[in-house]
């Protein structure tokens, strides 16, 4: 798939088709996390891959979003910050959501590219996850990610314009000069 084209047709999708995706597809999407830039190469993040209906039915219930069990996977997407900030200190946290959020768009641009769909999900009791799931309470949960096949609908535009969102050498300047010649 063209990257503009997966960049463009992105969404989250909140409807799924009842059609069980080949979990090797997903792990393909998962990889592709790997290669996302981090901080002093050093890679914080982890991933549980449920598909167990009765784990997916709690982790609905915890992010109050009824929309998640419907799936049949749900990727959770969680880090240990103590190494980046053993390295970094207090800007460590800022590298982390950096990095974090470098590694969900590959995994995102993947799921388009597999013909995939999901939601990023942000909204959550993270305890309850955490408890669930076994994971350790120092780790933080960056997000969830129910996986299935678009319930296809209408498409709908609802990119801002570039003009609306774009400065040029500070915040006022919407415009980009005109480069002058420069004398040899």
């Amino acid at each position: 798939m063209d990257l503009d084209k997966a960049i463009r047709s992105r969404k989250s999708t909140r409807k799924f088709k009842n059609k069980k995706p080949d979990w090797r597809d997903i792990i393909e999407c998962i990889d592709a996390m790997r290669y996302s830039p981090m901080a002093g190469n050093n890679f914080s993040l982890k991933f549980i891959l449920v598909d167990d209906k009765e784990k997916i039915q709690k982790i609905s219930k915890a992010a109050q979003q009824p929309f998640i069990a419907e799936t049949y996977y749900v990727l959770v997407v969680y880090s240990n910050p103590s190494r980046i900030l053993n390295s970094f200190g207090e800007k460590g946290k800022i590298y982390l959501r950096q990095q974090t959020g470098s590694a969900i768009q590959n995994f995102l641009l993947k799921i388009e590219e597999k013909s995939l769909a999901t939601c990023w999900i942000g909204h959550f009791v993270e305890e309850q996850i955490k408890n669930e799931l076994k994971i350790p309470k120092t780790s933080n949960i960056e997000a969830l990610f129910p996986i299935g096949y678009e319930f296809k609908r209408k498409k709908k535009e609802r990119k801002i314009e570039l003009d609306n969102i774009l400065s040029f050498n500070n915040s006022k300047n919407k415009k980009m000069k005109n480069p002058r010649k420069l004398d040899v």
